[in-house]
């Protein structure tokens, strides 16, 4: 499976059908295709594109040039990805809350051969240009922000509206990269590698196309679908899970409703989106999308007839949030989707209106498995050991330009290759697997191990906690102590004892937190993750 191909296939085959819908735009797969095909020239006119076969390479090289793509939700960033796979060039997600350092350092890293921008950004983009001491090709998309165009750069519209839109004739490749940047949160960024063969079975067809499906498989089920059901992000696409599922609907032939407003969730927006689009499909980021999503939703409600489902991932969805979400719109279905960057969609539990589920355990397919301790062989179900969460099969390549984090992270055990993301993880008896949080998160008090996801799932049960996000800080008789900063419901008097009691219920002794931190919220980055320095500065964590 090439990405550009099957694409081009279902533009073909559906050019009148909407593809992308955002702000009274509305573009059908013909106009998406002309305007990726005008870019795809752009960048190849720019000497950008594929330059050595991956039979060559190491895992951790590409020979394709990289093209960041530093926006924020629009059609631009779907004709900017689509566009890199025309030119068979790789296109990245940028982070576009970065600071300039970080831009040098993640722009720097890819060597960035082009980087399409919003206006917006103009300023941290020029000082981090400054840092890096070359000049990639830059492509700025206009958003009114007022910024003069960074010297040698082009414009968008003029650069689309100046080139040929007969697609470059290419041997594109089911070797052609996806590259997706981790987000940073357990040390500095990391390109995946992914061949886009592996990640179109990974995680863009979750599931729904056979093994080996071909573009002559899939481009006759896109033409078919009537009407098309229709794909609501509210995350950036900068994160993975939110251009996943963008990207599998417009290869699939369904439609992407953009949000309105794009630089935070605004739950007004939302759901008048899925009234007036009716949507059929939402993204949710854990808690923090959730809970102001029905707080909006059950004070005022509107007609939710279209959704079927709600993906739920990123972040803990704890079961009374889920229960929620099923009270509100019983006759859709909520998929909690685990994966990460490393893995793609690896884990999957579904829940429906009636129905109890636990938070964390997921059903397994065979390529998942727990490592462990030492990632030396496989832990079976039964026994009563914490691992390593891995997956084999279809995973990354490696990470861009660093040989000795790509060894550690995709180690061969027992015969076969595995993607180790850093997750912990145990087997249950009955064969599923759960998850118990990031090992970065992981806290160490006195020798025992507390998984932060799961103080959190105990105090987000409680029904005047909001959002919160356990830590550790030092401690001199504990070596770390739990700690939980917490925002509560506006008005709520909750004391520190009846939290404790909260969790205390659920776990064991030494998981309770030793302090509260009270906030009015808690910060975190447009796709609901945790800015953990913030987090520990406010629990009191020096480091």
């Amino acid at each position: 499976m090439n990405l550009w191909r099957l694409f081009d296939g279902v533009a073909r085959a559906v050019p009148a059908r909407e593809c992308v819908v955002w702000r009274g735009r509305r573009l059908t797969y013909a106009q998406v295709h002309d305007r990726a095909c005008r870019l795809a020239n752009v960048f190849a006119a720019a000497g950008l594109g594929a330059r050595r076969p991956r039979a060559g390479l190491e895992p951790w090289e590409s020979g394709q040039d990289l093209v960041g793509c530093y926006l924020l939700n629009g059609p631009e960033y779907l004709e900017a990805t689509l566009a890199g796979y025309a030119a068979r060039v790789a296109p990245f997600n940028v982070n576009h809350r970065y600071v300039a350092d970080e831009l040098a350092y993640l722009l720097d890293d890819a060597a960035a051969g082009a980087v399409v921008y919003h206006e917006r950004f103009t300023p941290v983009l020029a000082e981090a240009l400054a840092r890096l001491g070359r000049r990639p090709l830059l492509v700025r998309v206009a958003d009114g922000s007022g910024h003069a165009p960074l010297d040698g750069g082009l414009d968008y519209e003029d650069a689309i509206a100046g080139a040929s839109p007969v697609p470059p004739d290419l041997a594109h490749d089911p070797d052609d990269l996806y590259v997706l940047y981790t987000g940073g949160t357990t040390g500095m960024p990391k390109g995946t590698l992914w061949r886009q063969d592996d990640i179109w079975e990974a995680a863009l067809a979750a599931g729904t196309f056979p093994e080996g499906a071909t573009v002559a498989d899939v481009v006759p089920a896109a033409a078919g679908k009537d009407p098309p059901p229709s794909f609501l992000p509210n995350a950036p696409f900068m994160h993975g899970a939110a251009h996943w599922l963008a990207l599998r609907a417009v290869l699939t032939g369904e439609r992407v409703v953009i949000n309105s407003v794009v630089d935070r969730l605004d739950p007004d927006d939302v759901w008048s989106l899925v009234e007036r689009e009716r949507v059929t499909s939402m993204l949710l980021v854990g808690e923090a999308f959730a809970r102001p999503l029905l707080d909006r939703f059950e004070a005022s409600p509107v007609d939710v007839s279209s959704l079927r489902l709600f993906v739920v991932g990123g972040a803990v969805t704890s079961p009374a949030t889920k229960a929620r979400i099923l009270r509100a719109v019983p006759h859709a279905l909520v998929l909690d989707a685990a994966g990460s960057s490393e893995t793609g969609s690896a884990l999957a539990q579904v829940a429906t209106a009636g129905t109890r589920v636990e938070g964390g355990v997921f059903s397994a397919l065979p390529s998942v498995a727990v490592l462990d301790e030492a990632r030396s062989r496989l832990l079976r179900p039964g026994e009563d050991a914490i691992g390593w969460f891995a997956k084999s099969g279809r995973i990354p390549l490696g990470y861009l330009g660093d040989p000795e984090r790509t060894a550690r992270s995709f180690p061969v055990v027992d015969g076969r290759r595995w993607s180790v993301p850093g997750d912990r993880a145990r087997w249950r008896p009955d064969g599923t697997v759960e998850l118990l949080g990031r090992d970065a998160a992981t806290i160490n008090t006195g020798g025992e191990k507390v998984f932060a996801e799961e103080v959190e799932a105990a105090l987000l049960d409680h029904p005047d906690v909001r959002d919160v996000v356990v830590v550790g800080r030092p401690s001199e008789r504990w070596g770390e102590e739990v700690v939980a900063v917490v925002a509560l419901r506006p008005g709520a008097v909750v004391t520190d004892d009846v939290l404790r009691a909260a969790v205390g219920a659920r776990l064991a002794r030494y998981k309770v937190p030793k302090a509260f931190v009270r906030v009015d919220e808690v910060r975190r980055g447009p796709a609901g993750k945790v800015d953990y320095r913030w987090a520990r500065a406010r629990a009191g964590d020096p480091r």
